[in-house]
């Protein structure tokens, strides 16, 4: 292929060059569009899984838990701090006690000692 292009003028040559750029830019276009279609149909898949997953949880566990199950299948769109929300919190009333005044024993020194 390289022998067709010695004979061609420089002008030539850039008119070829721009020719190329040209197509290789419509390729990539087209691979962006058709990945981009690819994700989207993708996209779809995932939310009929999440869908179809969620009525299954239904019929087994019933609505409440499908629900909380949902919410925690699907990590995309849920925070999870590592803290149980809905945990029972037990409170209970208490004397107050005295404040614990146990001093060290030995006590420290700050400062620069020189000797």
């Amino acid at each position: 292929m390289g022998e067709e292009l010695s004979g061609l003028s420089v002008k030539d040559l850039q008119h070829l060059e721009n020719q190329l750029e040209g197509s290789l830019k419509g390729v990539r276009t087209k691979k962006g569009h058709l990945i981009h279609q690819e994700n989207l149909e993708l996209y779809k898949k995932v939310d009929l899984i999440h869908q179809q997953n969620t009525e299954l949880q239904k019929k087994i566990y019933g609505t409440r838990e499908a629900n909380e199950a949902s919410r925690i299948s699907h990590p995309n769109y849920t925070f999870n701090n590592g803290y149980d929300l809905h945990a029972p919190v037990r409170l209970q009333l208490s004397q107050p006690q005295p404040p614990k005044n146990n001093a060290p024993a030995k006590s420290m020194k700050l400062g620069l000692q020189l000797h």
